[in-house]
């Protein structure tokens, strides 16, 4: 408990400005139909991080693209020439995964997964943008070094030995990056960044950032089949957007982060991705992306991996600031030697008023490696469905305080009964701490 009162001072001790400064606009009107150029430094909405000609609503996780309908929860803050936005999520809960002791394997916590971002951006000229962001995580505090139990989940390793059943702790500093972009035309942009850690062009928006997963205080245990890139201590990313279509190519560190989740690993930049993004609409974002990771895990420094990866987002505004969002996505691992391992996901959830409903379905194949057990390299497909609900309890100060439950059962091979049963099942409860929906 002495880490989640610390976490709690360090939060409020970082967004009490942004408290005071949204108080004070809070009775401003963003007009996004004016021109930036015509607008006073206090008017003035914020754009997209890497697009002065783009709406805020498309900024993902890295430079990865949303649909222009998304929600945005957030601080929003200014100062003389910066433009300032705070997000943040806290889930305070209790989980058990394998709820009837079917298996060996499951295990139950009480925990509290976080995650907080700080972006600033500011013009450079009448064409050029200057972005900056800064993205902690305490979960090193309030997880331990092993994280918290999932079910089927795989990644990483803690004292040497592989994570499985367990999601990784984030690092302190999650990321760090900077990025500059410069409007050729209303239509066009060429823009570079560089993280330390940051996030490669590779898979689609990252699963906290995600509007249809942010209620879940899970990862998806597809994480590293699609957005396991996204803390990566070095990466360099150009990209150029021509309307509604961005091509983009990054070389990064392919080294996932080390046991040590408070410092800073070597850069390597010894892997490479690309990625195409198309937004055919507002409520629509799509990217497909391939790349070579270089020796990824830690306990495995001689393989490497392909990555292929292909999403679909869509977000629907509702009546009265409600709204739907869903996100399908595929990813493929392809290591030399091994059979393909895929990853299929599809989630969604549904705002109404002060009440979330939210699902998650995955189906994933996981090798005898992934799951550590011996024996030859076979894949076991494994089915998980997840579904939840909150409430909001207290809105105050641009916060709101929700709580929630929600239930898996995970359908796995009958060669995995002896460790997890048949259909094992896990449940959590949460109160949920995060920013006010931002309203145009």
């Amino acid at each position: 408990m002495k880490y989640l009162f610390l976490w709690c001072i360090c939060v409020v001790c970082l967004l009490h400005p942004a408290f005071a400064q949204h108080e004070h606009h809070k009775g401003m009107k963003m007009d996004t139909a004016r021109s930036p150029e015509k607008m006073g430094p206090m008017q003035m909405p914020m754009n997209h991080a890497f697009s002065l000609n783009l709406p805020m609503n498309r900024n993902g996780s890295g430079t990865s693209w949303l649909p222009d309908a998304s929600p945005m929860y957030g601080y929003m803050f200014h100062s003389r020439k910066w433009m300032y936005m705070v997000h943040g999520n806290l889930f305070l809960r209790y989980t058990n995964q394998d709820i009837g002791r079917k298996g060996v394997r499951g295990g139950d916590k009480f925990g509290a997964p976080n995650w907080f971002m700080l972006m600033a951006q500011r013009k450079v000229g009448r064409r050029g943008l200057f972005h900056y962001e800064v993205m902690l995580s305490f979960d090193r505090l309030t997880e331990g070094g092993a994280g918290y139990p999932l079910l089927f989940q795989s990644g990483e390793s803690w004292k040497g030995q592989p994570l499985v059943d367990r999601q990784h702790p984030h690092d302190l500093f999650s990321g760090l990056s900077v990025g500059y972009t410069y409007a050729l035309s209303k239509n066009t942009d060429i823009y570079a960044s560089f993280g330390y850690p940051g996030e490669p062009a590779l898979g689609s928006v990252a699963f906290m950032h995600r509007p249809s997963a942010m209620n879940n205080p899970d990862a998806p245990i597809s994480h590293h089949w699609n957005d396991g890139t996204h803390i990566t201590f070095g990466v360099a990313t150009l990209g150029v957007r021509l309307h509604d279509f961005k091509l983009e190519g990054s070389i990064f560190t392919g080294r996932e982060p080390d046991e040590n989740r408070y410092d800073f690993d070597r850069m390597r930049f010894d892997s490479w991705s690309g990625r195409l993004s198309y937004n055919p609409s507002r409520n629509w974002a799509l990217q497909v992306s391939h790349g070579h990771i270089k020796s990824p895990e830690l306990l495995h420094p001689g393989e490497d991996v392909n990555r292929t990866t292909a999403s679909a987002v869509f977000s629907q505004p509702l009546q009265h600031n409600n709204h739907l969002n869903i996100t399908g996505l595929w990813g493929l691992n392809k290591s030399k030697d091994h059979t393909g391992e895929n990853a299929l996901l599809l989630e969604g959830a549904l705002n109404v008023k002060r009440v979330a409903v939210y699902t998650r379905y995955e189906w994933v194949q996981k090798s005898t490696e992934e799951l550590d057990l011996p024996g030859t390299d076979n894949l076991f497909g494994v089915h998980a469905v997840t579904g939840g609900i909150s409430y909001d309890l207290l809105r105050a100060m641009h916060t709101r305080l929700a709580i929630g439950v929600q239930g898996s059962v995970f359908f796995n091979e009958k060669a995995l009964y002896s460790l997890y049963g048949k259909n094992p099942l896990a449940g959590e409860v949460y109160l949920r701490l995060y920013p006010d929906l931002m309203k145009p």
